[in-house]
């Protein structure tokens, strides 16, 4: 807490007297974030740090295993957060940011180990689909922390797919207004990957030709086009 202490008061009286500016900008136009970011809650893992962004860039959601529930009728942390960044703040893209050696995932392989944390139990209920993937579709026997690696790149196309259930980005996709991505993480050595959905796979983005690749990327798909035809979103 010291060292907190510490860089309150060292923001306080030698940062934001050079940033007082932008700062007051920000209160006089409003944040106008380019992107929405869940992310995991690890303090390893800071979407700003990784991004290089800084104060009204980025509107971050994080929480245990950068999950993001189903939609349903019950109100959520994550959902609220979901659905004011697109209507509200009119976000384009959205990310799921995963990560190696993520607390969460290791949850996931040992639920014995939460036994005395119900809550993270029951919330890690919104991952079981990756670790059945896992369990169903890779090799048996596999070395734990290729196992632990697989569940959590799994863990974030499942993310993606419980994304697409919430209303706001549900009809973001229908008008071709929103771009899906998932990325991981490496902590060992800095690299990001990005889920590529025309290959199915996470791939560098170093290996991306012209552009960064994407789970999704923005397309009008209504399934009946004879009458979306004459609707004037249609044509953006």
């Amino acid at each position: 807490m010291d060292n907190i202490i510490q860089g309150i008061s060292n923001f306080r009286g030698n940062v934001f007297p050079g940033q007082q500016d932008m700062y007051r900008r920000l209160v006089r136009d409003g944040q106008q974030p380019k992107a929405l970011i869940i992310a995991c809650a690890d303090s390893r893992v800071s979407p700003e740090h990784i991004t290089q962004t800084g104060p009204g860039e980025l509107f971050v959601c994080r929480n245990a295993g950068n999950i993001v529930p189903p939609f349903s009728q019950q109100n959520g942390g994550v959902s609220s957060a979901i659905e004011y960044a697109v209507i509200a703040l009119g976000v384009r893209d959205i990310v799921i940011c995963g990560h190696s050696d993520c607390g969460a995932m290791k949850g996931l392989m040992h639920p014995e180990a939460l036994k005395i944390m119900p809550n993270v139990a029951a919330w890690l209920r919104h991952s079981h689909a990756a670790s059945q993937i896992v369990c169903e579709a890779y090799p048996e026997g596999m070395d734990p922390k290729d196992r632990h690696r697989a569940l959590a790149l799994e863990n974030v196309v499942v993310q993606l797919n419980h994304l697409r259930t919430h209303p706001s980005v549900a009809a973001g996709l229908a008008k071709g207004q929103l771009r899906l991505h998932g990325w991981f993480f490496e902590l060992e050595t800095g690299d990001l990957l990005a889920y590529c959905g025309a290959k199915g796979r996470f791939v560098p983005f170093t290996e991306a030709d012209d552009e960064f690749p994407v789970a999704q990327a923005p397309a009008v798909r209504v399934a009946a086009p004879e009458i979306a035809g004459s609707l004037p979103h249609a044509a953006e």
